[in-house]
């Protein structure tokens, strides 16, 4: 593999992955043994983000090949249960189907299945390499125009939400790809990090990858966005998506919604960035038709943390009583989004734009 930042990676033929559960505080990671540990592994969100959920998924695939001992039937029993483990984010369906699809064609070429698997995943995870720097590249262009309209020493200031970044697609990410490619390029930039609540994805994970890179950013409340922008404090929004409809509704974390409406009414170009892996090309209504993923009650009614005496602990935040409501997603309609920064270009998030660049993706 060969990404320059890894969230994973392969050592004596079991895959390793960041806990992602453990940041900020802890660098730590698990070894992923067999197609059960992999589905775990995306369920609990020790992996987490739809690039690297797929390339686990894509890894699971190889590893239930293993333990299977290169039986296409039960390669694809095993992989059944990986490819449920999240209903959100299309990634993990479409690399699953994608491997199965490669074993069946080698099954009948009486190839070494476990062979095939393992180099489909690499694939996969190369493939995303190449794809997140392209994203970059685009995604930079829109920055460095704004940059020319700036005050000399005035950063562009770029607000995001959740985590989309190399512990979400391996090698740059997609909504932070922009930003690190223009850190690169000397561009003076300042991220304004949503906290992303209930997980805070934002503050424990985006504030640390940007913090490792050295790129100046500020941690605010999730409802803080829509002060700063009618302050002009926001040049650009970009975010990722774990699903993209033909025309162009974005499925993304909880809160993006309201961001892009926020963004909208002040002019604010909002561009969501993704690989083409994480089009849904089968659907065209974001609202009716994305299952949008309902997780723990406990992750609002808690938070965990660092804590005065250095232990990480959770605290309940709510009275005993309450009960919570906890959907992982929500749905931002295509005519709210400026743009979709893809690894083939930008387009708009319309179906005649999205066809157009993606016309070999079309079902």
């Amino acid at each position: 593999m060969n990404s320059t930042y890894k969230a994973f990676w392969l050592e004596g033929g079991d895959l390793v992955v960041i806990d992602q559960t453990q940041l900020p505080f802890s660098l730590v990671t698990k070894t992923i043994k067999t197609s059960a540990d992999a589905a775990i592994a995306i369920q609990d969100m020790t992996v987490r983000g739809a690039g690297v959920i797929g390339n686990v998924a894509a890894f699971g695939v190889y590893l239930a090949a293993r333990e299977s001992k290169g039986e296409l039937t039960k390669i694809k029993e095993l992989s059944a249960v990986i490819r449920r483990a999240r209903p959100t984010a299309v990634n993990l369906m479409w690399a699953v189907d994608r491997v199965l699809s490669r074993l069946e064609k080698a099954d009948a070429q009486k190839l070494d299945l476990v062979e095939v698997a393992l180099k489909e995943a690499i694939a996969i995870a190369d493939e995303d390499v190449i794809g997140t720097r392209n994203i970059g590249r685009f995604g930079c262009e829109l920055i460095e125009a704004i940059a020319k309209t700036k005050s000399k020493g005035e950063p562009v200031n770029i607000l995001t939400h959740c985590n989309a970044g190399w512990l979400a697609i391996v090698d740059r990410g997609s909504a932070l790809a922009p930003i690190y490619e223009a850190s690169d390029r000397g561009i003076n930039v300042h991220v304004w990090v949503d906290e992303t609540r209930p997980r805070n994805q934002g503050a424990n994970l985006t504030a640390w990858e940007l913090g490792q890179s050295k790129i100046p950013h500020t941690l605010i409340a999730d409802n803080t966005g829509g002060l700063l922008m009618q302050y002009g404090k926001v040049d650009l929004c970009i975010v990722g998506t774990d699903r993209t409809t033909r025309s162009g509704d974005v499925a993304n974390k909880i809160g993006t919604y309201l961001k892009a409406l926020a963004a909208f009414d002040n002019k604010v170009p909002f561009y969501v960035a993704l690989p083409s892996s994480t089009f849904d090309m089968q659907i065209t209504d974001g609202v009716k038709e994305i299952a949008i993923e309902t997780r723990s009650a406990d992750e609002v009614l808690y938070m965990q943390g660092l804590q005065d005496d250095g232990v990480i602990g959770k605290v309940r935040v709510a009275p005993l009583e309450t009960t919570a409501l906890n959907y992982g997603f929500d749905v931002t309609p295509a005519r709210l989004v400026t743009g979709l920064i893809t690894e083939r270009g930008i387009c708009d998030a319309d179906e005649t734009s999205i066809s157009a660049m993606f016309l070999d993706l079309i079902p």
